[in-house]
């Protein structure tokens, strides 16, 4: 097929659009367990096992920026407390969250 002098009809898109929405293509390998539950979810909740697994991905990104949030707001606590009793306290609770229970 030969087109001369016509030009061929270009879809236009938003560059705005276009850059917002960019994906990145990654590979992981998951533990048999966890692939059958991300399977699991992706049933229940009609959805791609694809979009499951960036929808927990992203709630695990923002458990995480809380949980260093909170971290910080207990050890500035710590920095600003005066009294013995509530200095222990609070650095129990801080050493409960750098080696856990």
């Amino acid at each position: 097929m030969v087109y001369t002098g016509a030009t061929m009809p270009v879809a236009k898109r938003s560059r705005a659009k276009a850059a917002s929405t960019k994906h990145v293509r990654r590979s992981v390998t998951l533990p048999t367990k966890i692939a059958r539950q991300v399977e699991t979810l992706a049933k229940q909740r009609a959805l791609s096992d694809n979009r499951v697994l960036v929808e927990l991905i992203e709630q695990g990104i923002e458990a995480q920026q809380q949980k260093e949030k909170a971290f910080f707001q207990l050890a500035e606590r710590f920095r600003a407390a005066s009294d013995p009793e509530q200095v222990k306290q609070l650095g129990n609770q801080l050493g409960r969250f750098v080696f856990g229970e």
